[in-house]
């Protein structure tokens, strides 16, 4: 009898964490990667980049960032890390790079039987489980607007620093993480720097009372509820509403639970020093004119686009995955997706904070899946599809997720027991 393997897609962090896990327990695991190294987009972000969550919470689990990095580490030393970490447990071997997955087909209804991955160097092999790690950050959205711009036009996936910039006018569309730190770095470079924001938004400070917000543990131990008011209060306290600060239109809410945080202290500050312009949202092109939707128009050089990231898979079949608001519907900490058997997501969720931590847990969750179906072959999709409520989001709190996953390890539980008795 042919031993099991398994195929981990991508080694990126979320891949490095599935290697490492499945390794360590001992699984016959083989992982292809596209480009010639591992870290994913950690390589190509911009240069500016920072982490918003801090260094001694934002590591692997069992091994740490180095105690020499800054609280909020650069993406360079982020870069080192991922690197450090797939030496430290000799991961390189273990990839084949330069390689990349073109099609992975089902064996047997749903995959039930297992996957057929097949590799841009022609190779085709069945792998008893395939665990996809390819990231939610690779397939660059641009919003359609009437009309034509005739300025220079960069997606922030492109971006690296104020170089890729034309002339000095500049507009950052969007006012996610992203879209705060590149306007911010066209103000830093004494640039015409304008911000297009829709929507309200509640802008978090990175630190309260000095201290980063994940390591204020006595406000993650309140319960959820009061955790968001008393943190909101605090919010408020240090920068105040967002209408302090001129352009920035009052949000629908002020719950941080009901809107993606967007954590950034010196937007704010280059607002009030009118070195970053904020306009409403767009409404039409006329050459390098950009029309808005309060009737005000201004003449750009170059439009940043800052909106974010399309969900894909190019080697899946999309009709295979149940899809909701543009993303696949999962179940079982966001691992599993629904209606299909021996697939696996790594990373394709953000709880709120740190995140490698996550892939780690992930990892570990689907490892404990493998060690079941190698006893008992389990349709876990199905089982934990009649249990839970498959849940299509990225961006989730991250109590909502924890208990996603406490859930599904209990859940688990009688079957991993069932399973042991028969193996003995």
């Amino acid at each position: 009898m042919t031993s099991p393997r398994y195929c981990v897609i991508g080694a990126g962090a979320a891949g490095l964490a599935a290697l490492q896990v499945l390794t360590d327990r001992g699984f016959a695991v083989d992982c292809f990667e596209r480009t010639d190294r591992v870290g994913g987009h950690w390589h190509t972000d911009y240069d500016s980049l920072h982490l918003i969550t801090s260094r001694d919470v934002s590591g692997f689990d069992g091994f740490p960032m180095p105690a020499d990095y800054p609280v909020y580490p650069s993406r360079d030393q982020m870069r080192a890390y991922l690197e450090s970490f797939a030496e430290h447990h000799g991961l390189h071997e273990r990839i084949s790079f330069g390689t990349e997955v073109t099609q992975v087909k089902p064996v047997g209804p749903a995959g039930r039987d297992g996957w057929t991955v097949e590799t841009s160097d022609g190779d085709i092999r069945e792998y008893d489980a395939v665990l996809v790690a390819n990231g939610h950050l690779t397939d660059p959205y641009i919003p359609d607007y009437d009309g034509e711009f005739t300025g220079k036009q960069i997606h922030s996936a492109n971006y690296r620093n104020t170089g890729d910039l034309e002339g000095r006018r500049v507009l950052v569309v969007g006012a996610g993480n992203s879209g705060c730190d590149l306007v911010v770095d066209a103000a830093h470079a004494r640039l015409d720097a304008n911000i297009s924001v829709r929507h309200g938004q509640v802008f978090q400070p990175k630190a309260l009372f000095g201290k980063p917000r994940a390591e204020l543990h006595w406000l993650a131990r309140l319960p959820s509820f009061a955790q968001e008011r008393l943190t909101r209060a605090l919010i408020n306290i240090a920068v105040g509403p967002p209408t302090a600060y001129r352009g920035l239109p009052e949000p629908a809410t002020r719950n941080l639970n009901k809107q993606r945080p967007v954590v950034n202290n010196l937007l704010l500050y280059w607002i009030q020093h009118g070195r970053i312009t904020v306009r409403p949202g767009i409404e039409r092109f006329d050459g390098r004119t950009v029309h808005f939707t309060d009737a005000s128009a201004t003449e750009i050089d170059t439009v940043v686009w800052a909106t974010g990231f399309k969900t894909s898979f190019p080697f899946l079949d999309p009709g295979l995955l149940t899809w909701q608001d543009r993303n696949p519907l999962r179940v079982a900490g966001l691992t599993v997706p629904v209606g299909l058997e021996r697939l696996f997501f790594i990373g394709l969720v953000a709880p709120r904070g740190p995140q490698l931590p996550v892939y780690s847990a992930q990892a570990k969750l689907v490892a404990r899946f493998l060690e079941l179906q190698q006893s008992d072959d389990v349709a876990l999709s199905g089982f934990f599809s009649g249990r839970q409520t498959p849940d299509a989001r990225i961006d989730i709190v991250r109590k909502v997720w924890l208990k996603q996953m406490d859930d599904t390890h209990k859940a688990l539980a009688p079957l991993t027991r069932s399973a042991t008795g028969r193996a003995r």
